[in-house]
């Protein structure tokens, strides 16, 4: 179509030839061809001119949209290729997403205007390609095969509890005094109550108690500001209690190993062409502090 609506601008097979870089027999062919599929005859061709048939004419007006209608998808992809535009599907789990990922992503969409958001806050894992998704940010030391990952930061879980128990109760000076205390924790799959804890050549085992365990880090934070004990929960979900004096830290001076210790990563699907938007946000996320 591109090759017959050429023909027409220029009124001569060689012409359109050159402007096409084709030789005259290709252009003939081209025509041919479309004449062949369409079962009819576009051109009447003399020695010394070509005019269209009735069809001709009809076929020439679509071949021309056609080939405007490909010049701006060109276009368009040209964009794209050179600038973050579009909607970024990213999903994330709902507790590292309300404290960590929501409060970055303002920024994320003032740098880039051309760019919205799409995100989904759900505690399991998804299916990048089945479900849409573009991004998922993943606390996991055990990726996905067949996906790309890039790590945002380092994620480590601590001991909260209310200063009101602490001053009841008293706080552990040691790791083997939690055996004393109600302790709070996830409760599922690899987050067990044998906690371990490292302090420079140290190293410690223990086998904590407890009466009540919550498969939901926030839900963790708000029973031990309520005094309900010791509660194990990821630095980010403690941070603004920490900070408020509404928690107080545990055995600040150990570090409690894996399971609650890794990386976050960004999981995407690979390609060769990654999406402009999707490197953005992850460049974005990947400088952005804990």
């Amino acid at each position: 179509m591109a090759v017959f609506a050429q023909v027409v601008d220029e009124e001569s097979f060689s012409s359109a030839g050159r402007k096409l870089g084709l030789t005259t027999s290709a252009v003939s062919r081209h025509v041919s061809r479309l004449e062949a599929h369409l079962g009819a005859r576009l051109l009447q061709r003399t020695t010394r001119s070509l005019t269209l048939t009735e069809l001709g004419q009809q076929v020439y007006v679509v071949s021309c949209r056609v080939l405007e209608s490909s010049r701006e998808m060109s276009a368009l992809a040209g964009s794209y290729s050179e600038k973050p535009t579009g909607i970024i599907h990213l999903t994330a789990s709902v507790v590292f997403g309300e404290t960590w990922l929501a409060p970055r992503l303002p920024g994320f969409l003032a740098k880039y205007p051309g760019v919205g958001l799409r995100v989904t806050l759900v505690d399991r894992t998804v299916d990048l390609i089945e479900e849409g998704v573009d991004i998922a940010v993943r606390i996991s030391s055990e990726l996905s095969p067949g996906l790309a990952a890039r790590p945002l930061c380092k994620f480590s879980y601590v001991l909260v509890a209310s200063p009101q128990y602490t001053q009841r109760h008293g706080a552990p000076l040691e790791p083997q005094n939690l055996v004393d205390h109600p302790c709070i924790y996830l409760g599922y799959g690899r987050f067990g109550n044998t906690w371990s804890f490292r302090r420079k050549d140290e190293s410690v085992d223990v086998l904590v108690p407890s009466r009540m365990t919550i498969n939901n880090s926030s839900a963790i934070v708000a029973a031990a500001r309520a005094d309900g004990g010791i509660g194990l929960v990821p630095s980010f979900a403690a941070r603004e209690f920490l900070v408020n004096g509404s928690l107080v830290p545990v055995l600040p001076d150990w570090e409690i190993g894996k399971p609650y210790v890794g990386d976050i990563h960004a999981v995407y699907t690979p390609g060769r062409h990654v999406a402009p938007k999707i490197r953005a946000l992850i460049d974005y996320l990947a400088g952005a502090t804990e």
